[in-house]
This record gives structure tokens, sequence and C-alpha cells, in this order.
């Protein structure tokens, strides 16, 4: 993979190789879709309107939108973007993958 990441795998067992295949899985859709993934963070800095989840999520289940969520895809989104927002998303890697190794996050400069 050509872009750092937040952790690595010196060893991958089956069940973690399937979890690598989906992360990177998901690192692609990000990488091509980058120019329509909001900076929130920004946005709220800037004083402007943040959508809410149900504006968001919505917006994916329109007929006509390129690439539509099923209602458990969708849940499951929001259950670990909600988890990484409250900083408990590493202790589930950690939970679910032993032996994964987390590097640290980098520190803001």
């Amino acid at each position: 993979m050509s872009s750092p990441t937040p952790w690595t795998s010196n060893t991958a067992a089956p069940s973690t190789a399937n979890c690598w295949k989906a992360v990177r899985a998901f690192e692609t859709y990000l990488t091509n879709n980058r120019a329509l993934v909001p900076n929130y963070g920004e946005r709220y800095r800037e004083g402007k309107v943040i959508s809410t989840a149900y504006q968001v999520v919505s917006k994916r289940f329109v007929k006509k939108q390129q690439m539509r969520w099923t209602p458990a895809g969708a849940h499951l989104l929001l259950q670990i973007r909600v988890q990484v927002l409250n900083g408990d998303w590493p202790a589930t890697l950690r939970r679910w993958y032993p032996g994964m190794q987390l590097m640290p996050e980098p520190k803001a400069a």
C-alpha cells in the first residue's frame, strides 16, 4: 500500500487478512471519493452548518445516488464512526484482532 495507515500487521491470520482486505477496500473508496467527503472539523471552525447524521445517511439511500447504502451497511458504518469519535475504535480493533499492532496517532503540528 502506498499511503501510510494508522496500524501495521507483521503476521496476518486468516481473520486478520479479511480485516485488512476490508480496510484496504474502504481506504480505496475514501481515496477515490475524497472530494465528496466533507471535513467536518474545518466546517465547524468556519462556522458552517454541519449536516445531521440523518441528512448524510438519507442522501445515500436515494435511488439516483451512484453508491447506495443498505440499511444494515449504514448502521454498521455509523457504529464505527461513533467509536472513532469517542476514541473507542483502537480498543475495539485490539479486542477483535489481538495480534494487530496499532501505531500511535501522529501529533498535530
